[in-house]
């Protein structure tokens, strides 16, 4: 049972990857994508949004990082992923699966499903450019706007030498709304020979349960869930092997908001602390009362200084 935490536009960075890694269960990240369309991107681009490559490609505790990439220019891709490779990347990702529309519109996340060819001429493109002991791994949704497609992208991969496959077991279409078609992945999972994991839609134990009798995957890709309960992974470890353990309380949880509010205003500018902030706290919603309390004391505050004072007040 292997748990990876899901890249998250704007959720999922370097200071969130270091917290919820620090809480445990999680035994690799991949980052927030790295968008490159016309050139191989510097280094310093790379070390921005991923840290961890200052870092041998892993956390401050240690939890490998993959680097994710965007794009829809094979050759563009492969520079790319020769670059972050040489830099010191454990693995490289590739994004078949963001439904952003400003992402879409310029060809990239997951409008590339409706073209299982240039998919497959992407994959292979970076398999070839990086070294062997590299592993490439892909992304995808179901599909764009069906699942007609889901197959044969999964081919693709799968034939052009990626190491493993995070299936998200949804439509573009069909965004983040439940259910996950978990049923789906299971078909994937039949049709193509590599590892699978499974993403979408598991809260708790119940669903990793449900996910893990549907998909036939025992490995899975979290990224909302670990963003509301922060030791989500750690309590699917401990009770995988019938070991009890207590949630993490909202004292516990409120420590690592506030260390989380103060690398976010060394590393971001003040116009853009509190919106990072309310994001966080708007997802803890879902697992902790407490953090609707917190939410409606600081929805309205723009000053940093003033959010410390409401949270801890």
């Amino acid at each position: 049972m292997k748990i990876i935490l899901a890249p998250m536009e704007g959720v999922v960075d370097y200071t969130m990857r270091d917290l919820l890694t620090q809480v445990g269960g999680i035994d690799h990240c991949v980052t927030e994508f790295l968008r490159v369309s016309d050139r191989v991107l510097p280094a310093k681009v790379f070390r921005r949004m991923c840290p961890e490559l200052m870092n041998g490609g892993k956390t401050p505790a240690g939890v490998p990082v993959i680097l994710q990439l965007l794009g829809s220019d094979p050759s563009v891709l492969a520079g790319n992923a020769r670059k972050g490779a040489k830099l010191g990347a454990p693995g490289i990702d590739l994004n078949f699966g963001c439904p952003a529309k400003t992402v879409n519109k310029s060809k990239g996340g997951a409008v590339l499903l409706d073209t299982p060819e240039l998919i497959h001429e992407i994959v292979k493109a970076v398999r070839q450019a990086v070294p062997q002991d590299v592993p490439v791994s892909a992304k995808m949704r179901l599909g764009n706007k069906d699942k007609e497609l889901a197959i044969e992208n999964a081919h693709a991969i799968a034939e052009a030498g990626a190491d493993s496959l995070a299936v998200h077991a949804r439509t573009k279409l069909e965004g983040y709304k439940p259910p996950a078609h978990w049923e789906w992945i299971s078909r994937i999972r039949e049709a193509v020979e590599l590892p699978v994991i499974a993403n979408g839609e598991v809260w708790n134990w119940q669903d990793y349960i449900r996910c893990k009798e549907l998909s036939g995957c025992s490995d899975v890709m979290i990224g909302r869930g670990l963003v509301a309960r922060p030791d989500l992974a750690k309590a699917l470890k401990n009770q995988m092997v019938n070991r009890d353990s207590a949630s993490l309380e909202w004292q516990h949880v409120l420590k690592l908001v506030l260390l989380y509010l103060n690398r976010i205003e060394q590393n971001l500018s003040a116009k853009y602390v509190h919106g990072r902030l309310k994001q966080w706290l708007f997802h803890l919603q879902r697992e902790y009362v407490e953090a609707s309390v917190a939410f409606e004391k600081v929805k309205t505050i723009r000053e940093p200084s003033q959010l410390r004072i409401a949270l801890t007040e």
